[in-house]
């Protein structure tokens, strides 16, 4: 989901385009180009994700005229390229969408926020977790992180835009239309968490080595 029309207090997208830079300067601060240039065939998988997400967010629905709905695959990326590479193409996806005229440019910041700090956050912990205290297996790793751990990010990307819709906007109409989006988020979490969790279990069976976060050793080999 993405906000298409700037219904939040300036100060309010001034701050979420601070956090999403300070997110992003994290993430660059670890250097991920560096595994990129260092090999060719991460590079063609990295652009391909990218543009193939890109045009599956056109498939969207525009739910009220300020919130779009889509899925967002953030979850999916993280998993794939780890959190610094994912939160990477999700901020030059969403600036590709204030180019093309899908978006208001006021609205990267906010919009990197919910679809890209939060859920790769949210992914983040979940697959920390799930290495640091649960067994290695196949099948945890599948449902916790692809299942599971996606539709929890797609859950708090949609609490933090209701969130920050109940701060910061001033229409009433605004503010009673994020809370009937709110009721709505169990029924589009499953959608996510099917096509992340589907997708997962098809790249660590035939490729598990374009999944960062997967350990073929740990979860395949000791087997």
């Amino acid at each position: 989901m993405t906000f298409s029309d700037p219904v939040l207090a300036p100060w309010l997208l001034g701050l979420c385009f601070a956090v999403s830079a300070v997110f992003l300067g994290v993430a660059l601060s670890r250097r991920p180009w560096r595994v990129l240039l260092d090999d060719n065939r991460l590079q063609h998988r990295w652009l391909a994700a990218t543009v193939v997400v890109m045009l599956m967010w056109q498939l969207r629905a525009q739910a009220v005229d300020w919130l779009t709905l889509h899925l967002m695959f953030t979850a999916l990326l993280t998993l794939i390229f780890k959190a610094p590479l994912a939160l990477i193409t999700v901020t030059l996806i969403n600036l590709a969408m204030a180019t093309i005229g899908r978006s208001d440019w006021s609205l990267v910041g906010i919009n990197v926020f919910v679809t890209g700090v939060m859920p790769a956050l949210t992914i983040s912990i979940t697959w920390r977790l799930v290495d640091r205290f649960l067994a290695d297996n196949l099948m945890v790793f599948i449902f916790i992180c692809g299942f599971f751990g996606s539709a929890l990010s797609s859950l708090f990307a949609g609490l933090s835009a209701v969130g920050l819709v109940l701060i910061g906007a001033s229409d009433p109409d605004v503010v009673r239309n994020a809370i009937e989006y709110a009721r709505f988020l169990p029924l589009l979490m499953p959608s996510e968490a099917f096509i992340t969790g589907m997708l997962l279990s098809i790249l660590v069976v035939y490729h598990p080595e374009w999944v960062a976060t997967f350990s073929e050793h740990r979860y395949i080999d000791t087997k």
